[in-house]
């Protein structure tokens, strides 16, 4: 039995979204279905307007409604210091931690030459201008994750800046809190023993 036009469009839609397959695409239609017509409204009119009102920051890339964005308009973090992730979500968690109060830089993806991205299709050239204009930044923190895309992005990155004199370090990689060392992998392992600090 197929479904009805307006459930199967409904149903492909969800499955354009990352990790939806076509069993919890179909679970989603049915719940979307059974809300009320208020919550529908609202749902739709969030998707809408989360699309046309939000943009990228001219200055970090990051998502925001006004440009530039409310971090880099903010004088009272620390201009001395940017620290550049992958992706734009990436700030908001940063953020919620509450502990850095530096600027921003949003690259939208990494270098991985098996998806065919090179740094022309990041947002990297837009970095090494800020960072010829503004004297002021003296670190740069890379905080891309620990994949092998993550890792290449984050040496590429070094080798660009460094020769302008600005310090490049890395977030720290290894053990999580609570996590017993029988069960870590020997990269883990690896990571937690080249950044080890000390006491």
């Amino acid at each position: 039995m197929q479904y009805p036009e307006p459930i199967a469009q409904l149903i492909d839609s969800y499955m354009k979204l990352p990790g939806i397959g076509q069993k919890t695409a179909t679970r989603l239609a049915f719940y979307t279905i059974d809300m009320n017509s208020d919550d529908v409204t609202r749902f739709a009119k969030s998707l809408i307007s989360a699309k046309r009102d939000l943009h990228f920051c001219s200055i970090c890339g990051n998502l925001t409604e006004s440009d530039p964005c409310d971090i880099c308009r903010d004088k009272t973090r620390d201009q001395s210091q940017i620290l550049v992730v992958e992706q734009a979500k990436d700030i908001m968690i940063m953020e919620k931690m509450k502990e850095y109060h530096g600027l921003y830089h949003v690259l939208n993806g990494v270098l991985s030459p098996i998806e065919g991205k090179g740094p022309e299709d990041l947002n990297m050239a837009s970095l090494l201008k800020r960072l010829q204009t503004n004297e002021a930044v003296k670190e740069v923190i890379v905080a891309t994750n620990a994949t092998p895309e993550g890792e290449a992005t984050a040496m590429y990155l070094s080798r660009l800046i460094k020769p302008a004199g600005i310090k490049v370090t890395r977030l720290a990689h290894g053990l999580s809190v609570g996590t017993d060392i029988e069960y870590a992998d020997e990269m883990t392992l690896f990571k937690a023993v080249e950044g080890r600090t000390e006491m």
